[in-house]
């Protein structure tokens, strides 16, 4: 199992700890990752401004994946939903097709629809499946309430995203449970992190987050849980900006799921980019199960008759 590796350009320049842990969990769970060097923005900044430049954007990554025979894995929702747009839209349209195939034959590329573009949680749960996932995990949490962050982009639209139930959805809460952790329910779940609103009416942004925060600790949580780039910004940079600058009592440390998985895994924090996190997760580790003496005794047991 093998795929091309969209990493986007915030993962490089800001949250270079979502690389490292995902490449760190992939290779546990023996999925392949290719390293496509000539990737450039997915088009994301331009989608509502130039759909013909956002589409040709789009489109490159795509051919460049095309040409590699090789399936595409965005880690950030935002790009995902961007590249999953843009596929719909070359599919739908020939004539759009057409143009953006005659600019990209000037450097030898061409994309037909050939590539399916899927998300970090998609493949994992998908591909992988929950149960090779709990194969490798090493340690289990216990009492450890996770609320998990959906995103808009791999939501909405569902028709063209098709990541999950768009009203109920359920993936990354399994995936969460996996390693033993309790996925809460919390009102706001579904709803946006503020991210887009940030650097535009910044206010209104800390607004969004802050009311998402204070859900998510009246709901019983331990921890925010992520699994994109722009959410993860906000659940962390962000926050420990508003909570500086308001004066603000909704102290809640987010996670990439990576992390939170790869703690599992038994992968040690330096490796997962924990000390990176704006928001350090502190004690998390006391939350895992620590298991009877008896239990251990018994695994030392059986592990000296195999």
């Amino acid at each position: 199992m093998k795929f091309a590796l969209f990493l986007g350009c915030q993962i490089p320049a800001h949250l270079n700890q979502y690389e490292t842990s995902t490449r760190a969990v992939l290779k546990r769970l023996n999925v392949g990752l290719v390293d496509i060097k000539q990737f450039n923005c997915c088009g994301y900044p331009v989608r509502n401004l130039d759909l013909k430049t956002f589409v040709l954007f789009s489109a490159r990554n795509l051919a460049l994946a095309s040409r590699e025979k090789l399936n595409l894995m965005s880690l950030c929702k935002c790009c995902y939903g961007t590249l999953k747009k843009a596929d719909h839209l070359l599919k739908e349209d020939s004539s759009l097709r057409d143009e953006v195939n005659n600019i990209l034959q000037k450097e030898g590329l061409q994309y037909e629809g050939d590539v399916e573009v899927k998300h970090l949680l998609s493949v994992l749960y998908h591909d992988v499946g929950i149960d090779p996932i709990k194969e490798k995990i090493e340690k289990t949490f216990g009492d450890l309430n996770i609320a998990t962050h959906y995103g808009c982009h791999a939501l909405r639209p569902s028709e063209i995203v098709q990541f999950d139930d768009p009203v109920a959805p359920s993936i990354f809460d399994q995936l969460v449970e996996a390693t033993g952790a309790k996925s809460i329910y919390w009102p706001t779940q579904l709803e946006c992190c503020g991210g887009p609103l940030w650097g535009v009416n910044d206010d209104l942004s800390m607004d969004l987050t802050e009311k998402k925060l204070t859900d998510a600790k009246q709901s019983g949580a331990d921890y925010l849980c992520a699994a994109c780039t722009y959410c993860q910004i906000q659940f962390d940079t962000v926050q420990k900006m508003f909570v500086s600058k308001r004066g603000a009592n909704h102290h809640l440390p987010s996670l990439l799921y990576p992390q939170l998985l790869g703690l599992s895994m038994g992968i040690d924090g330096q490796t997962l980019g924990l000390k990176l996190n704006q928001l350090p997760p502190g004690d998390i580790e006391d939350f895992f199960v620590v298991p009877e003496p008896e239990e251990e005794e018994k695994a030392v047991e059986e592990t000296v008759e195999a």
